[in-house]
């Protein structure tokens, strides 16, 4: 916009546009704002042993972990969120659920199966069998995630889940689940540590410090609408 207004003859109205969005653009690339961000979204949802969750019927994965094989790349495709996938073994092997629910659909442009159906094969990896693993396949978004899973648990008279997701996610997923009525136990993972840059270069913008931020970002806003739409 600012750029439009300057070529448009609205110079100091341009000028002033584009300065505020370059400074926005600092900030937010920079390692210390970025994990000032983040940190706020994932420290309600601090990492838990084995040992402090309790057993409960189920627990659901939300997808964003991983991708599909597609036609060019024949095998699943791990992302720095597929902890949640490795979390979710964990918990069934320590017999903390004997049923996992998968939740994540597809994308025909870029995959060739449900993402949930992805997931099943990591697990399987894993040495989780089929019989404890129930697919989602239709989710686009976390409020699909919620509701429909929550219909396959409501038809299997599951009330109380654990919910594993990434730890900056979680806000906003409990929420969405708890909107289906569920009783939900957040079992963050993915969570993300302090800055290795110190000193004067966490000041200096950073590539995965931009990113960071703009996960965070898109995290508030999407609670935000969450609750401006109840």
């Amino acid at each position: 916009m600012g750029v439009v207004l300057w070529a448009a003859g609205r110079k100091r109205a341009g000028a002033y546009l584009v300065g505020i969005g370059a400074i926005w653009l600092y900030a937010w690339a920079t390692p210390v704002a970025s994990y000032w961000v983040r940190t706020h979204l994932e420290a309600p949802y601090p990492a838990l042993s084995l040992a402090a969750i309790a057993p409960e019927e189920a627990a659901v994965v939300l997808g964003g972990a991983l991708s599909p094989p597609s036609a060019g790349r024949p095998f699943v495709d791990l992302s720095a969120a597929a902890d949640r996938v490795w979390h979710a073994a964990r918990l069934y092997h320590a017999g903390k659920v004997p049923l996992l629910v998968l939740s994540g659909g597809s994308n025909r442009t870029t995959g060739t199966i449900a993402e949930a159906q992805a997931m099943g094969v990591f697990l399987a990896d894993l040495g989780v069998p089929e019989s404890a693993l129930l697919m989602e396949r239709e989710s686009r978004n976390t409020a699909e995630n919620a509701a429909f899973s929550a219909r396959l648990l409501q038809q299997r008279g599951i009330r109380r889940v654990l919910l594993v997701t990434s730890a900056m996610h979680m806000g906003r997923a409990l929420a969405n689940f708890q909107a289906q009525g569920l009783d939900v136990v957040a079992v963050a993972t993915d969570h993300t540590g302090p800055p290795s840059a110190r000193g004067l270069t966490a000041w200096l913008p950073d590539a995965g410090a931009l990113e960071g931020s703009s996960l965070a970002i898109k995290e508030l806003v999407g609670h935000w609408v969450l609750q401006r739409t109840r």
